[in-house]
């Protein structure tokens, strides 16, 4: 077509065994929208961090996607939407959203919280997925 653009994709990973296994990115840029793949609570060597406390294990995944908007440049303000999947939902919830909460301080974004019987990892209790864009004033 005349005069249409393409748009490229910026894909990034932690080098996470499960990302080759899978087939997946922990991130893929197209445009100005940024989407997240389910961070969850994991180490740089990939061991989950937190078997059994939820508390831990939401604020590690928070900071893993923390690192995330990082390589891309990105803050906490600009996400627009997260995706939360906890084990367990209503023993959980309190906890996963108060750090929701805190997380994004006064900045609201549009959120889905779910609960489910299992994730990927053994022990793993939480997985936040989040949209980003990248030109939405922080």
């Amino acid at each position: 077509m005349e005069g249409s653009m393409s748009v490229q994709a910026e894909k990034f990973g932690f080098g996470m065994p499960w990302e080759s296994l899978y087939g997946f990115s922990q991130a893929m840029r197209v445009g100005e929208t940024l989407y997240i793949s389910g961070q969850l609570s994991h180490d740089d060597a990939g061991t989950l961090i937190g078997a059994g406390d939820i508390e831990l294990q939401t604020r590690t995944t928070f900071a893993n996607l923390d690192l995330v908007l990082k390589h891309f440049g990105a803050t906490r303000d600009q996400v627009i939407e997260t995706t939360t999947l906890v084990v367990d939902l209503r023993k959980n919830f309190e906890t996963v959203a108060r750090l929701h909460a805190e997380y994004f301080d006064k900045h609201r974004p549009t959120s889905t919280a779910m609960g489910v019987v299992d994730l990927a990892l053994p022990d793993q209790l939480i997985e936040i997925g989040a949209v980003v864009r990248l030109d939405l004033e922080a």
